[in-house]
């Protein structure tokens, strides 16, 4: 089914709490937010001028199968800020706003943001592979000589964090013992081995759907009442990730993919890298819209309208 591409939110019966290169944060209540995803889509960095048809929907519903269907049965007692994904009916949201909401938007409980990216890397591409050539280390950690681009690390997969820099300004990657430094002694080791933890669950179970999932980042939260550590924003998405066709796999070159490497490859090869205002093409926004719908497909196992008909019975 046919929608219309949401570019901008916008909503004027609740307050703004933040505004991002994809998702808008609004206050729900002294505890809980409204987080929803628009169809902007950014590369290098910069936010391209027109959207991606059903992206957020996308990133919203494949996130809520992670946190709610696949992790909960391979990594314990994980704590997570997902309460629901419908909007509920005592917010004072106009007609229009909700009909924009459908699909996109969450439900999420408030937690105190550990300012880094926790970033795991199974394959070493992108900047890491660039890192490693010049370096022979990644995020500053050394990395056994005659790795190949794309190939999996010998020893499994590695914990390889960044700066949670503000919209417009780039992160930086970081060790983990810089990372140690920001988010404390109490907290680094259980950032780390649930970041990790979460990426080998979540590997296993794309893989044996068609995926490899070559690299992730994730961000946590702090519930300061009990003292937990907690999983918030976008999981395992095609935005957050690099997804990769298993099938096409092979190490010592650029891979296909499912994520918007093929939008950024687009943007390289016009020369507009890191270039503000520029817009996709109609084909390069079909295409990018396909490759996500079919990320989606083979990790929940249903079509996009499947899953937006089972949201509101």
């Amino acid at each position: 089914m046919a929608t219309s591409i949401v570019t901008s939110i916008d909503l004027k019966s609740l307050p703004l709490v933040a505004k991002g290169k994809v998702r808008e944060i609004y206050e729900a209540s002294d505890s809980t937010l409204l987080l929803v995803t628009s169809d902007r889509i950014s590369a290098y960095d910069v936010i391209l001028a027109n959207g991606v048809q059903d992206k957020g929907t996308v990133l919203t519903l494949i996130t809520n199968h992670w946190l709610n269907t696949v992790l909960p049965q391979h990594v314990p007692g994980l704590k997570h800020h997902l309460l629901s994904l419908n909007v509920p009916p005592t917010l004072n949201l106009s007609p229009d706003e909700r009909q924009r909401l459908r699909g996109r938007s969450m439900i999420v409980n408030k937690y105190r943001v550990f300012p880094i990216e926790a970033i795991v890397r199974g394959y070493i591409t992108g900047s890491s592979w660039a890192e490693y050539k010049q370096k022979g280390t990644v995020h500053g950690l050394p990395q056994p000589s005659g790795l190949e681009q794309c190939q999996a690390f010998p020893d499994g997969p590695i914990y390889t964090p960044s700066t949670k820099a503000p919209v417009g300004e780039k992160d930086e990657n970081i060790t983990p013992e810089q990372a140690r430094k920001i988010v404390g002694d109490k907290y680094a080791d259980k950032i780390e081995n649930l970041a990790l933890s979460i990426y080998k669950a979540a590997h296993t179970y794309a893989l044996a759907r068609g995926i490899i999932v070559a690299d992730t980042k994730f961000e946590f939260g702090l519930d300061e009442e009990r003292d937990e550590i907690v999983l918030i924003d976008e999981v395992l998405t095609p935005d957050s990730s690099r997804f990769w066709p298993a099938a096409d796999y092979a190490p010592g070159r650029d891979q296909k993919s499912f994520d918007k490497q093929y939008l950024r490859d687009w943007l390289t090869s016009q020369g507009l890298k890191g270039k503000e205002n520029v817009s996709m093409t109609a084909d390069v926004q079909a295409q990018t819209s396909a490759k996500y719908l079919d990320a989606f497909q083979r990790l929940t196992g249903e079509t996009l309208d499947q899953a937006l008909a089972k949201l509101e019975k």
